[in-house]
């Protein structure tokens, strides 16, 4: 090869690698203009937890008005309902009710059959004992912090759209009366043979956890190697650790992932920041009470884990034998 050929190579080469770095940094630029925000977070909770939605008891006006805001966010982000409206009607104890669902298609022909739930409950108590005057319970940190998250994290998919398996984006009401609503959407995906994946279900992320060296847990910890592969996919092994806790009061059946898993025997498990929240389902669950900055922080995290559940050749997440 002559001199002159070996000089336009190179310039080739140069060119091609310039070219690829400017991808690479469009692309982090692009996720980083994407980050949830503790200022975003905040927004959700204030409205969710306001005095004016009287504590989101199911069967309320508070709680259809909830469900209103959840459905002006998912339109506004482009994401389609996944039945014929976003709500998921069902009867709680003789009362309507209804879930809240989005859904994002994964852009892989054959991935995009399988499902990762995405979800959280927007449901509270309505009111507790009376405090100073107070009796509205307002669920700020359960669950308008969870119900942010998952908003956050449909702003962010559906915007970034790059998920090859398809995610559904699940808000669930009635989990205060027995997980009721999770229940329903459970039974109703399983009677329509849904391929579903994983189930990832937020609860109360409002406070950082106190005297831990891990930031969060997942709920039956010891039943999948959901715990090792989330710390591997947001490249931090001090992200979620085993809290004891969690397996004494046996939370894994208390929040709603555990339907998922009892009709399909899939990784459903729920994260979760809460280890000693001294305003449970108490009128001063209030939006004072939360760390933003703390959410934003761990939001962030679940979405870089995530964006990698969805997109991995295989299914890597699995239930222990």
């Amino acid at each position: 090869m002559g001199m002159r050929k070996i000089i336009v190579l190179s310039m080739v080469l140069a060119f091609l690698g310039c070219k690829s770095s400017e991808r690479k940094e469009k692309s982090s630029e692009n996720s980083k203009a994407l980050s949830v925000t503790a200022s975003e977070v905040k927004e959700t909770v204030a409205f969710l937890a306001s005095d004016k939605l009287l504590g989101r008891n199911t069967g309320s006006q508070g709680i259809d008005e909830s469900a209103t805001y959840i459905e002006e966010q998912f339109k506004s982000f482009g994401l389609k309902s996944y039945f014929e409206t976003y709500r998921d009607p069902f009867v709680a104890k003789d009362m309507n009710a209804f879930n809240v669902v989005g859904y994002l298609e994964g852009n892989d022909p054959k991935l995009k059959d399988e499902v990762v739930i995405v979800g959280a409950h927007y449901d509270h108590i309505g009111y507790g004992k009376i405090v100073e005057n107070d009796s509205i319970a307002n669920g700020a940190n359960d669950n308008a912090a969870g119900t942010s998250a998952v908003l956050a994290m449909a702003r962010y998919f559906s915007a970034k759209n790059n998920n090859k398996r398809s995610i559904m984006f699940a808000l669930f009401s009635a989990e205060e009366m027995g997980l009721l609503g999770s229940r329903h959407l459970a039974k109703r995906l399983k009677s329509e043979n849904m391929n579903l994946y994983t189930v990832f279900n937020i609860e109360m992320l409002g406070e950082p956890m106190k005297s831990k060296e891990f930031e969060a847990y997942v709920t039956g910890h010891k039943l999948s190697n959901m715990s090792e592969k989330l710390n591997e996919y947001a490249n931090d092994q001090k992200f979620i650790g085993f809290y004891e806790m969690a397996e004494t009061y046996n939370l894994f059946k208390r929040s709603d992932n555990y339907p998922f898993y009892e009709e399909f025997n899939v990784p459903a498990q729920t994260i979760s920041t809460s280890d000693d929240y001294a305003y449970y389902h108490h009128v001063d669950d209030e939006v004072d009470k939360l760390d933003y900055n703390h959410m934003a922080r761990i939001i962030n995290k679940i979405i870089t884990a995530i964006e990698k559940m969805s997109n991995t050749p295989t299914r890597e997440i699995k239930m222990y034998d």
